[in-house]
């Protein structure tokens, strides 16, 4: 029997095992969901360049895609059509971006948003038409805490993750009636070497560049200690495999004390607390 959702992701091999899309699948979450997925489906991973992965993943084939640029969307979305309906998209790459609300630069905003949001929507939309015509799928964006629990000198990235969660939890409603369901994800702090692939902007000689360094290596430091991109895969697949899946999923960073504990205080008792976690 081939897998449907709520089945449990029965494992079927060849033709006709289903089709899933992860997005940035050669490093961290993305690798990690596609090897999770790659038991009970056929992977479309996508990197921007498929000719320089060296381990690829038994199962995942590699496409083309970069989310910054609209031909490559659009072409990547043609391909992953080519190839099939897919059952499953997961919306996982992005940029992680930091610096002081004053000092962020407008091409740097806009480049973070059209990576982290627009681009996400643009290939979920191309690749709709036919997941609704099958009447049946599951999507989900994969976004951060920090798009729930907003961060000083982070809220470019924040706005781009509350901004994605925005987008999945309004579609939810409206893709319900053709049994695709749409979910997101939040994962806390993650020790995938994010850090040090994360974009900066900040004057040092400033006047927030002290504050911001500090905030940063706190930062560094909590993501070093994070939970690891299997953990986050394994919550990822929980929608994908779930009959009824939740509108919301996060893990790490003690997440299941910080959501019930939001519903209890006053916001800025949680802004306070999630500054002072990050030596604010």
């Amino acid at each position: 029997m081939s897998w449907a959702p709520g089945n449990g992701g029965s494992r079927v091999t060849g033709a006709k095992a289903p089709l899933a899309v992860v997005s940035g699948a050669t490093s961290g979450i993305g690798a990690a969901t596609a090897r999770a997925l790659a038991t009970s489906f056929r992977v479309i991973g996508t990197t921007r360049d498929p000719a320089t992965v060296t381990d690829p993943i038994p199962g995942v084939d590699y496409v083309a895609l970069d989310l910054g640029d609209p031909v490559s969307i659009r072409r990547c979305a043609e391909e992953i059509l080519c190839r099939g309906v897919p059952e499953v998209v997961i919306n996982n790459a992005g940029e992680s971006q930091s610096g002081p609300f004053e000092e962020l630069p407008r091409d740097a905003i806009e480049r973070l948003f059209q990576v982290n949001v627009i681009g996400h929507v643009d290939l979920t939309q191309r690749l709709l038409p036919a997941m609704r015509q099958a009447g049946r799928g599951r999507i989900v964006m994969v976004g951060s805490m920090l798009g729930s629990f907003p961060l000083a000198y982070r809220s470019s990235y924040v706005a781009s993750k509350a901004a994605i969660k925005g987008f999945a939890l309004a579609a939810r409603r409206e893709l319900k009636p053709f049994n695709i369901g749409v979910s997101v994800v939040e994962p806390g702090a993650i020790a995938t070497g994010l850090s040090a692939r994360r974009t900066k902007y900040v004057d040092k000689r400033g006047p927030y560049a002290r504050e911001f360094d500090r905030m940063l290596t706190k930062l560094d430091a909590n993501e070093r200690n994070g939970i690891s991109a299997e953990r986050v895969a394994r919550e990822i697949v929980k929608p994908v495999q779930a009959k009824w899946p939740k509108p919301h999923y996060a893990c790490g960073s003690l997440a299941g004390v910080a959501f019930p504990l939001s519903r209890l205080v006053p916001l800025q008792v949680m802004l306070d607390v999630i500054a002072r976690k990050h030596d604010l």
